[in-house]
């Protein structure tokens, strides 16, 4: 499951769109997740397949903080043990559990990880974490491999060129000029910074592995950051979960602007992006690259490094072998485990 982003955190989605007693489906990496809050109001995810027919559980409700399949009415809880089967009071539930994933909110985001057993908890810049910011964001989805979307937000020296008339206008005069990006690692990732023939330039921009970009915009006396997180739907389409936080203009009818003029930067970005090919970033050495490449070409080497290949193995809550029982001569047949 997971393959090429196993094991690692990723948000997922803005709180706001997980709403009680209504399950949210998503894909990452290929796989089925749904999402519901339980009993206590916090975030569970489950794979969304019900491990009785396979049905979505999405397409069921929750009742009581539990996740009810569609099908034949079996309710699930957060940790994906199998509650209730109906018309079976003597089923044995802790072998009919559904396939969980570790899940948390943080940062007013929902973030998942795509393994059985959570690695650590989720690292968040500590400016999404401050109590004097107001956070928005939304999600729109980009039609290309995640780890393009990923180096297009690493990426200095497009601004002037993709985004001439948004966040790259001042930058336009000096396109002519030297661009030098000092990069400086952390355990995380870097935090990059450039200069302008000599002349530092203001804010930063920091990777946060696997799949995270934070930009620091200068704006005086006052804090406005923003966070993209690029998120592998499939092969093909990548999932920007964006979210904003500023500790000016709070008021909650100010969100939808904020969100407005990021989506129109992303906007900008999608055609260039989406025109990449082939879908996927190739090994460094198969695409020329320049000194102004170093953000991206770090990335590329931490994906091929530590991450492409990857594939999680996860089973469901109280998971046993199903036993077959064969006849010589005859098709094979699921036995029906009565004991259940």
């Amino acid at each position: 499951m997971f393959p090429g982003f196993a094991n690692v955190w990723t948000p997922v989605a803005p709180s706001s769109l997980l709403r009680p007693g209504r399950p949210l489906a998503l894909r990452v990496a290929g796989t089925p997740v749904v999402l519901f809050r339980d009993g206590d109001g916090r975030p569970a995810a489950l794979v969304d397949r019900c491990p009785h027919r396979g049905v979505a559980l999405s397409l069921g409700r929750v009742t009581g903080g539990r996740l009810e399949c569609p099908f034949h009415g079996w309710q699930f809880d957060g940790r994906g043990h199998n509650c209730a089967v109906p018309w079976n009071p003597d089923a044995k539930l802790a072998r009919l559990g559904a396939v969980a994933l570790p899940a948390r909110e943080l940062a007013g985001q929902v973030w998942v990880f795509t393994g059985e057993v959570a690695e650590g908890e989720p690292g968040v810049e500590a400016t999404f974490l401050r109590d004097d910011v107001r956070l928005c964001g939304f999600v729109l989805e980009l039609a290309t491999h995640w780890t393009r979307a990923m180096e297009n937000m690493l990426d200095w020296p497009h601004l002037p060129f993709v985004h001439a008339g948004t966040i790259g206008k001042p930058m336009r005069g000096s396109a002519s000029g030297r661009m030098d990006i000092t990069l400086d690692e952390r355990p995380w990732g870097f935090r990059s910074r450039i200069a302008i023939d000599g002349r530092p330039q203001p804010g930063a921009l920091d990777y946060r592995f696997p799949n995270r970009m934070n930009l620091f915009v200068p704006v005086p006396d006052k804090t406005l950051a923003m966070e993209v997180s690029c998120v592998p739907v499939d092969d093909r389409r990548t999932r920007l979960v964006m979210m904003t936080a500023r500790d000016f203009a709070k008021a909650a009818l100010l969100d939808p602007l904020f969100n407005r003029q990021n989506r129109k930067i992303a906007g900008e970005d999608r055609v260039v992006v989406e025109s990449s090919q082939p879908a996927a970033v190739p090994p460094p050495a198969e695409e020329r690259s320049v000194r102004t490449d170093e953000p991206t070409l770090y990335f590329r080497r931490r994906y091929f490094a530590d991450l492409r290949g990857s594939e999680a193995s996860v089973a469901p809550a109280g998971a046993r072998p199903v036993a077959l029982r064969r006849k010589p001569g005859a098709d094979e047949r699921p036995a029906l485990d009565r004991s259940a």
